[in-house]
């Protein structure tokens, strides 16, 4: 069967407690990775597949390798290898949805940054899923906590961006720690030399998927999106229902669930709503796309499946409440205005770990998408106002009111009150509980201010984040200010020349070195190396840790800074002798990372999968709690 036959899932061989998982969350058809990839997974086979974020991989790899899994079997059976924290999270959530039906199921993120001990007891208990960055991996395979004997699959996610933060070679050792036996799937999306070489060594005569995105969207249409995180996506569409000047509206949703409830909720509201989804007969689609069409509905609530062919001249707008899983499913999704060389407008709904795919899709149409202007509270209240009097006037010129004026004149003459004030509690009655005027200010955002929420601004006050994060763009004229109460500043060798940013040194220093990124102060970028402040006394084994630890390709080999000026030259000797500090921890610094001083030893990688296995109980403090568990 080709691929463009493929219009279900329950046209794909999965397991019958898989697809009842996407009939409840509303899964309707596969993406075209999908659709290629699934088939090719559930024979065994390895692949390669080559396809940008947001193409719906992670269900791609996920689906068929759950279909295969042998839930008596308490150790892991699939291990996913992925660049971040956020992804690691984010996969192991979505095999815990795919999975909600298959009882008894267990999946584990473990990453760098949280404790090792929640992560030791889970794996102990049993799981049959692991998800993890590949420096925390390696640590629990060292430590003998993560055993792969059984291991069935492997999947490498995101395998260029893994090689882009220097983790390629831990990458490979973990690979070779593995069965023979087992399957592989990679999935990136470029191809450079040093991932075909992996995908040559490693993988067994592999079948290529590469997915081309459809890229052309029309010139009529304005591309605008609005980041979710500052107000509710209801009240954030509310707003521009009221403020927007449209015809008829298209919003797209994911699931034949929410069709159902948005529509319920704007109908709520006032709006002449239907809806329309894989569910909905042909007949009764066929009336309500009817109805958009001669005006008795303005607003339709759709999924991609049943908008697929929807042409429709009012539609002004479509308003991707829910963002599209692949990059192709937005152009079409778009595509449903500005037709026929009529303007359109396209607003996308984007949630701050959503991010990716609004990059993904501004790469996959070369244009950039502009954040835009909510509307402010004082317009929507002036809208309010405006539209209130126009009812009254409209009411007063076209309806017999004789019957209602006598009976005010008489309540008048009952209880002796004026005339205004009785209009005013009808109005009241009629506004019932829900308040006329909009209270709150909507969020401000400039699309420079929001592309930086991806730099944490961190500090161990919280109400000095934002403060922190101007200080982390300062140039290296400001790296000698004294670092604040509690922290040291140190010196790592990666700088502008390596094309390092601020987001990049704190991502990998709270994922890879277990330092929870709160604690992670000012940091200034020079040429060759940077500047970060760290807690002061900071334990030798996480110290030891940094020093492997790389970003943008290159080793921090941190050091700790000396009061005199820095040099720029790089004088590894005198500065692996700067860091004689004590063991002993300030009172206001928390790890979250249990320190291992076996493994803080490691000066080279075990060749086998027995080395360096620590027998003995590792040196332990008290750590937070990792900030996600999936186990049932």
């Amino acid at each position: 069967m080709s691929t463009e036959a493929i219009t279900s899932f329950s046209q794909l061989a999965l397991s019958k407690s898989i697809l009842a998982a996407l009939e409840e969350v509303g899964y309707e058809s596969p993406s075209p990775i999908q659709a290629e990839t699934i088939p090719l997974i559930l024979q065994g086979k390895d692949i390669i597949g080559q396809a940008q974020t947001g193409t719906g991989k992670t269900a791609a790899f996920a689906l068929p390798l759950l279909s295969n899994i042998d839930l008596k079997q308490k150790d892991p059976q699939i291990l996913v290898l992925a660049p971040t924290r956020e992804l690691a999270i984010q996969v192991a959530e979505a095999f815990q949805k795919y999975a909600a039906k298959m009882k008894g199921f267990h999946v584990l993120p473990i990453y760098g940054g949280a404790e090792y001990g929640g992560q030791i007891r889970a794996l102990k208990r049993g799981v049959h899923v692991v998800v993890g960055t590949p420096g925390r991996v390696m640590d629990h395979i060292r430590k003998g906590t993560l055993k792969l004997d059984n291991l069935n699959a492997m999947v490498l996610d995101e395998a260029d961006e893994m090689l882009r933060m220097g983790f390629i070679d831990d990458v490979e050792w973990v690979l070779e720690q593995t069965p023979d036996t087992r399957q592989i799937a990679l999935f990136s999306a470029t191809m450079p030399s040093q991932i075909r070489r992996i995908a040559t060594r490693y993988l067994n005569k592999p079948e290529q998927i590469t997915i081309k995105v459809k890229t052309t969207t029309a010139e009529t249409i304005r591309q605008r999106f609005w980041p979710v995180s500052g107000l509710h996506k209801l009240d954030a569409l509310t707003r521009i229902l009221e403020a927007e000047d449209f015809d008829a509206m298209i919003i797209f949703v994911r699931t034949k669930t929410a069709t159902v409830e948005l529509t319920e909720k704007l109908e709520a509201r006032g709006y002449a709503t239907g809806a329309i989804n894989g569910d909905i007969q042909q007949n009764q689609r066929e009336r309500t796309i009817q109805n958009l069409k001669n005006g008795k509905l303005d607003i339709l609530v759709a999924t991609d499946v049943a908008a697929r062919g929807l042409d429709v001249e009012r539609i002004s707008h479509v308003v991707n409440y829910d963002i599209p899983y692949d990059t192709e499913a937005y152009v079409h999704r778009i595509g449903r205005t500005g037709r026929a060389g009529r303007k359109g407008d396209a607003i996308l709904f984007v949630a701050p770990r959503e991010k990716g795919m609004l990059k993904a899709i501004e790469r996959a149409t070369k244009k950039p998408i502009e954040i835009m202007d909510l509307p402010s509270t004082e317009l929507i209240n002036d809208n309010r106002i405006a539209k209130f009097k126009q009812r009254i006037t409209d009411t007063l010129a076209n309806e017999d009111l004789v019957f209602y004026a006598n009976l005010i004149e008489q309540y008048q003459q009952e209880h002796n009150v004026p005339a205004e004030e009785i209009a005013a509690a009808l109005a009241r009655l009629m506004q019932g509980d829900a308040p006329f005027l909009l209270q709150n200010k909507p969020l401000k955002k400039s699309r420079d201010n929001w592309d930086k929420d991806d730099i944490p601004t961190r500090g161990r006050d919280r109400g000095r984040g934002r403060d922190r994060g101007k200080r982390r763009e300062r140039s290296a004229k400001d790296e000698y200010a004294k670092p604040e109460d509690g922290m040291q500043r140190f010196r790592i060798e990666v700088g502008h020349e390596h094309k390092v940013k601020p987001g990049n040194i704190v991502g990998a220093i709270a994922n890879e070195a277990g330092i929870d990124s709160e604690f992670i102060g000012r940091i200034n970028i020079s040429d060759d190396y940077s500047l970060v402040d760290l807690p002061a006394d900071m334990p030798k084994e996480i110290f030891n840790d940094l020093k492997k630890v790389r970003v943008a390709g290159q080793k921090l080999n941190i050091s700790v800074l000396g009061s005199e000026k820095p040099s720029r030259k790089k004088d590894r000797k005198s500065k692996d002798n700067r860091h004689k500090d004590s063991d002993n921890q300030p009172a206001n610094y928390k790890s979250s990372r249990k320190p291992d001083h076996k493994s803080a030893n490691k000066a080279k990688k075990p060749k086998d999968k027995n080395k360096g296995k620590s027998k003995s109980k590792s040196a332990q403090r008290p750590g937070k709690k990792g900030r996600l568990s999936l186990n049932k």
